[in-house]
């Protein structure tokens, strides 16, 4: 179950870098599979280069493998991912560039 997301990410990752023209432009879907149902999530490649291509690293390293969502705002956001289940964190990556003025909303569209 783990390296399901993991080979989802690697499968997306590498399609979306193989094909031109509209293929390019789709934006890749994930399933983040937790122990409460699974979460679909679109990637959007255009507007946020550096943070799909941060996410698909860590996922594809199994760097989420056995982490919490640690904040749940209803209606707003979830965060999780860099700390485990008994609250110790993660080391990460160096810091990415902020790319929260890209016009994306963390509200879906319904």
């Amino acid at each position: 179950m783990k390296n399901y997301i993991t080979k989802i990410l690697a499968c997306l990752f590498i399609s979306s870098t193989l094909f031109n023209g509209v293929y390019a432009k789709m934006n890749p879907k994930v399933i983040i599979e937790t122990s409460k149902g699974n979460i679909e999530i679109e990637l959007y490649q255009t507007e946020a280069p550096e943070t799909v291509k941060n996410f698909i690293n860590y996922a594809s390293s199994g760097f989420y493998n056995d982490t919490i969502f640690h904040r749940v705002i209803k209606g707003f956001m979830i965060q999780g991912g860099g700390l485990t289940e008994d609250m110790q964190n993660k080391e990460t990556d160096k810091p990415i560039k902020n790319e929260a003025t890209n016009g994306l909303s963390n509200k879906e569209e319904l």
